[in-house]
């Protein structure tokens, strides 16, 4: 998840989905979230009680994966952006593609509604990442506080880029040099937003996926179709939303279609991990209502 949030084009949440975590992760999540909430309202014995029920299991090693990727990739990442555009937003066009069709199973049932709604948000998101900014050039802390609170919700949804948010906002190069120069200050005050908009943003999620969960997949996968703008291989790789084909196909289309296997591949180990973890999962029956 780490170093697919590193790319422009590629989320973090499209790896939770295809491995069968996503639904288990935004639900830790919301519960920790929660806790913290509670704890900030003065409910000190109801907070321990969400900290508690937190699947910690979960989370914790998820977050040092995360970390630990983007401490170490994040200059590897960066020179293939660089050096090799074509090919590595290919392989990750064929990571989403394969995505798709994994969520697509997740649905139990297509509706006239769900099929407009997903066409709706395919569009939406496809017109909107033609949008492009111009780089910030040595921009305020303040600034890194913001982009962290609105990356964060892209890196969690399937389909949508954090990376590419921040390219939107003409934050990524900031960011990314931060990484690699170890500024912690201001990487303190991304992580700061994050946190604060993730907690916010959880709790919705979290609600839409219980309440409506088929209506969330069905948009999810509109978001992921219309996401694949990015991720087209053209010339300049993500430096323009020029709609046109690289110089030679051979490279790209066997690379986007060993990213499809790569996901297909990932979520059947998934998907029989997860349900070697149901029993357990339906063990835990100390959780708190909401």
């Amino acid at each position: 998840m780490g170093s697919a949030d590193l790319v422009p084009g590629v989320s973090g949440g499209t790896i939770a989905l295809v491995l069968g975590i996503y639904e288990r992760l935004i639900r830790a999540i919301h519960t920790g979230a929660s806790a913290v909430t509670l704890a900030l309202s003065g409910k000190w014995k109801e907070a321990v009680n969400r900290f508690r029920a937190t699947e910690w299991q979960l989370l914790a090693p998820l977050l040092a994966g995360i970390l630990l990727a983007v401490a170490s990739l994040s200059t590897l990442l960066e020179h293939l952006l660089e050096r090799a555009p074509q090919n590595t937003s290919a392989l990750f066009f064929g990571l989403v593609v394969g995505s798709i069709s994994i969520t697509w199973r997740f649905l139990s049932s297509w509706t006239p509604w769900r099929i407009v709604g997903t066409v709706i948000m395919a569009v939406t998101t496809f017109a909107t990442l033609g949008l492009r900014s111009e780089e910030i050039v040595d921009p305020a802390a303040a600034l890194f506080l913001g982009a962290g609170a609105i990356a964060i919700i892209a890196m969690v949804l399937p389909g949508i880029s954090g990376s590419f948010i921040l390219l939107m906002l003409g934050m990524y190069g900031s960011v990314l040099s931060a990484i690699n120069d170890r500024q912690f200050a201001l990487l303190g005050l991304f992580l700061l937003g994050a946190i604060v908009s993730l907690g916010l943003f959880s709790t919705l999620l979290d609600q839409l996926l219980r309440r409506y969960r088929d209506t969330a997949m069905a948009l999810l996968i509109g978001l992921m179709s219309g996401s694949l703008r990015v991720l087209w291989p053209w010339p300049d790789g993500t430096e323009t939303s020029n709609l046109a084909a690289p110089e030679s196909l051979t490279a790209p289309i066997l690379l986007a279609f060993a990213g499809v296997v790569l996901v297909i591949s990932i979520s059947q180990i998934g998907s029989r991990r997860t349900a070697s973890d149901i029993p357990k999962i339906n063990q835990r029956t100390d959780q708190p209502p909401d």
